[in-house]
């Protein structure tokens, strides 16, 4: 049996059947796909909340590819590189655009399937195609950014795709031609910043907002950010003035998860040894005793409490693995 504990970073104790680490994208063409399998990178957006009956397949090549146009950089990076290394090697180098989703744990290949995003900036911003093997057809397969699908902390890797496409690679551009993105928080502050210090600006706020994954297990922002009706906001706000939020379209509008937490009293709350994090009600840290099953009890209790006060479903972000496969914890209120 393999430990999992130190293969996601909530690091619950659990074990697993078998690990094969992909370290060349030619590695999956030789891998027996017929046995149960769940596909890992860092596992800083997974939690084993009990021991897996499969076999744990670790993305881990490794490789960077830099060519460029007259206007971009292109670059073709492994599936198996560290997302944050990337993002400090480009700024540093002058190849800017990354810059705003500095300090996201976790790997490239991670990336397009969250279709990650801070600051405002989501990487099917910059992403022009995915590769990988396609595990259904037995073939290798690139993917156009359209054809990925991509929506809010969502892609075709998460339905159509789920199960059947192991990615080995992510192809960037990047213009020349960079502008800072300043829209949101505090970053609305800086004046004519470069991109280092956008970049520097970022990796403050999210180091002095988010506990370190080294030093207290966590698994970085738990739940989605919902996306509601205008139609609920205006009802909202009559109640609370300074609710923030952010337009997604003319009928909908994007609220903040962390700050309902917050409202629903739930910052610092601690239900057996899982507690809502003192910095950032977003996220849960594992205080070093914690059970799946206290887990998956606060995963409720906090997608109760705010669907109770706010009348706001949660959908948690991070994918919580049982024996089987993937499961999810959902508002009971919901399905009375």
């Amino acid at each position: 049996m393999i430990s999992l504990s130190q293969l996601h970073t909530f690091a619950l104790p659990a074990y697993a059947k078998r690990l094969i680490r992909i370290e060349d994208a030619t590695e999956p063409q030789t891998i027996d796909w017929q046995a149960p399998f769940i596909v890992l990178g860092e596992g800083s957006n997974t939690v084993f909340v009990d021991d897996y009956q499969g076999v744990i397949i670790q993305i881990a090549n490794k490789g960077i590819e830099i060519s460029e146009s007259t206007d971009a950089y292109i670059l073709n990076v492994a599936a198996g590189e560290n997302w944050h290394k990337l993002v400090i090697d480009c700024t540093e180098q002058g190849i800017y655009g990354f810059e705003n989703l500095a300090l996201i744990p976790g790997t490239v290949g991670a990336a397009p399937v969250q279709n990650i995003g801070a600051y405002g900036v989501e990487v099917k911003d910059l992403i022009t195609s995915v590769s990988g093997y396609n595990i259904e057809l037995g073939e290798y397969q690139t993917l156009t950014a359209a054809e990925c699908q991509f929506a809010y902390r969502d892609s075709i890797f998460k339905h159509a795709l789920l199960g059947k496409f192991v990615i080995t690679s992510v192809e960037f551009t990047l213009t020349k031609a960079w502008q800072p993105q300043l829209t949101y928080g505090p970053l609305q502050e800086l004046n004519a910043p470069s991109a280092l210090q956008v970049m520097q600006a970022v990796i403050a706020i999210r180091s002095s907002k988010l506990p370190d994954p080294a030093v207290e297990a966590n698994s970085g922002s738990f739940f989605k950010n919902p996306i509601v009706p205008n139609t609920l906001i205006e009802s909202l706000h009559t109640q609370y003035e300074n609710m923030p939020t952010y337009p997604v379209c003319t009928n909908t509008t994007k609220l903040a998860a962390g700050w309902l937490i917050e409202k629903a009293g739930l910052k610092g709350f601690k239900m057996g040894g899982v507690q809502v994090s003192n910095k950032q009600a977003l996220v849960l840290i594992n205080t070093g005793t914690a059970t799946s099953d206290d887990l998956l009890a606060m995963v409720a209790h906090i997608q109760n409490k705010v669907f109770s006060q706010f009348g706001v479903v949660l959908e948690h972000e991070v994918r919580l693995v049982a024996t089987t496969g993937e499961t999810k914890v959902e508002v009971a209120a919901c399905h009375k």
